[in-house]
């Protein structure tokens, strides 16, 4: 059982299928994902990687489970912090269920650790990320445009 864990659900005006090539599509993801490059067939066993535009790999793991349009569960590393790197693998699960003409999309993300570090960044991490998802697919323009603000 995870011991440290992230909880997102949003419900977003699309189809199931929109939904799952949004979180699918190299191109698409990087209109919501800060420009970041998510590289992975998204079929169970691929490799799965998300780096930065100079190429800096900041996530790495594989697809642990594919069933489309439903859901999509990823064994995932952090590579570019040491600290984060130290806690090892997490999961994220998303699962994708039709409501009322939207789509129920939930995010756990879990890690064999009390008090991770690792959860605490993607905390703040994936409501911007979804909150993006969202408006693109539902108004065709992203909600946030920095993954981290200038101060």
């Amino acid at each position: 059982m995870a011991r440290s864990t992230f909880t997102y659900v949003t419900y977003i005006r699309t189809t199931p299928e929109k939904l799952w090539t949004a979180l699918t599509d190299a191109a698409f993801i990087k209109q919501y994902w800060f420009n970041m490059d998510v590289d992975s067939t998204f079929k169970k066993g691929a490799p799965w990687k998300l780096s930065s535009e100079d190429g800096r790999l900041f996530d790495s793991g594989s697809i642990v489970e594919s069933d489309p349009p439903r859901r999509l569960v990823i064994r995932w590393q952090h590579m570019i912090k040491p600290e984060l790197q130290a806690e090892g693998d997490s999961l994220c699960t998303m699962e994708l269920e039709p409501s009322d003409g939207a789509v129920r999309l939930s995010i756990v993300h879990s890690i064999e650790r009390d008090a991770s570090k690792f959860i605490e960044a993607v905390s703040g991490g994936w409501p911007k990320i979804i909150s993006n998802l969202k408006s693109l697919l539902e108004t065709g323009s992203i909600a946030v445009s920095e993954a981290y603000p200038k101060k």
